[in-house]
């Protein structure tokens, strides 16, 4: 089972915790056997297991690959054709191997809820962690020469709250209705030397909106935003 997206501390245990389990089986299955396999053997044949021919489904944004027909357990079976003694031998292996898949999907799931818990995705927080040594640099020339209020992003950095993002009227607002030579560019502002929260895996860049009150966090998958009571950048009252 594959799934699209960052690698994140909990993805990494899980999936330590997945092959400990798949390990933990094979050697049940070792000891059981009265003409054991050889030991380099094992993995070989669970690794070749793990093939299969999956479906993808859709879900929490994801893309997930169910495994629905076990072809390495199908090669196996056609490579020890007669000879019935060795795939007795080889075939717990064997099915173990498809049957990872379905540990690593069911650990992926485990993984995704246990991480919009640690992690919400609707907290600013998340996204924006370390500020120590934040500041902002202008990607827009109508943006003015202003510096970041770090002591006012901390202060409000848990209580912003989320709205919707408006991208149609935005664009229509900026690029649609307004004359080419008097267009200012909504988030003129992006932060840098910032950080999301240890272990997350996310990959953002931040934006701050151009009343200094607005902040678009932009992440592979999609955008939020997220409005503060006061400005977060010196003179954007």
């Amino acid at each position: 089972m594959e799934i699209s997206g960052n690698y994140n501390i909990i993805e990494i245990i899980t999936v330590i915790l997945g092959w400990s389990v798949i390990v933990f089986f094979a050697y049940r299955i070792y000891q059981k056997q009265i003409v054991k396999l050889k030991v380099w053997k094992i993995p070989l044949i669970i690794l070749v297991g793990l093939i299969s021919f999956s479906i993808n489904l859709s879900m929490f944004d994801l893309i997930f690959k169910l495994p629905i027909l076990p072809l390495g357990v199908w090669i196996l079976y056609f490579v020890f054709k007669g000879k019935a003694e060795k795939w007795q031998t080889c075939r717990s292996f064997a099915w173990l191997g498809f049957g990872a898949n379905f540990i690593f999907f069911a650990s992926t799931l485990i993984t995704i809820l246990v991480h919009h818990v640690i992690y919400p995705k609707d907290e600013l927080s998340v996204y924006i962690s370390n500020v120590e040594n934040a500041s902002i640099i202008n990607i827009h020339p109508s943006a003015k020469d202003r510096s970041l209020n770090i002591d006012s992003l901390l202060k409000q950095l848990d209580t912003m709250s989320q709205e919707a993002v408006y991208s149609d009227q935005w664009y229509q607002e900026t690029y649609m209705n307004t004359e080419s030579n008097k267009r200012n560019e909504r988030f003129p502002y992006q932060v840098i030397g910032t950080s999301s929260r240890w272990g997350s895996g996310l990959q953002t860049l931040i934006y701050i909106e151009d009343d200094g009150k607005g902040i678009l966090v932009s992440t592979p998958e999609k955008q939020l935003y997220f409005r503060s009571k006061a400005s977060l950048i010196e003179g954007g009252e």
